[in-house]
């Protein structure tokens, strides 16, 4: 009987490459607790304001469907930074707890964003200011989610 070995690296990857800047390694990590729920207007105008100050479009964030990025500058080109330098994120999920809606767990700093002074307060700052919600006090007035139907199906 022989058996089958592969190295601790896994098996071979040549020829794959990753994304460049699609992930960015946390120096300083914060789990918003309680999470912060926005109810689904809110998350849209999120949404919406994060993609009108678009890095791309001479704005510091980028929007993705698992959070926005904040930047120290406007990229230079579509698909590069350039000099521009990721300074942190704000994570969340997606259609929590129910439909449409956003739950923001996590705030993140990276190195070079920890080197400028950044915090993961003030980069979830900047991600609600631009909406106009305060940090202070955010969870106080949002409207409290519906919850889960257990019953229903999610495909």
């Amino acid at each position: 009987m022989s058996i089958n070995t592969m190295p601790l690296g896994g098996p071979s990857l040549a020829g794959l490459t990753l994304k460049a800047h699609a992930v960015a390694v946390p120096a300083l990590s914060s789990h918003v607790r309680p999470a912060l729920v926005l109810a689904e207007q809110d998350a849209r105008r999120l949404l919406d304001a994060a993609r009108s100050h678009e890095v791309t479009r001479g704005g510091l964030f980028a929007c993705s469907p698992a959070g926005v990025q904040v930047w120290d500058r406007p990229w230079t080109a579509p698909d590069s930074p350039g000099d521009a330098v990721h300074l942190g994120s704000v994570d969340w999920s997606y259609d929590t707890p129910v439909k449409h809606y956003v739950t923001i767990y996590r705030a993140m700093v990276t190195a070079a964003g920890v080197e400028r002074g950044v915090t993961t307060e003030t980069v979830l700052k900047a991600v609600l200011d631009l909406t106009g919600i305060p940090l202070d006090g955010a969870r106080i007035t949002m409207a409290i989610p519906p919850p889960r139907d257990p019953f229903r199906r999610t495909a």
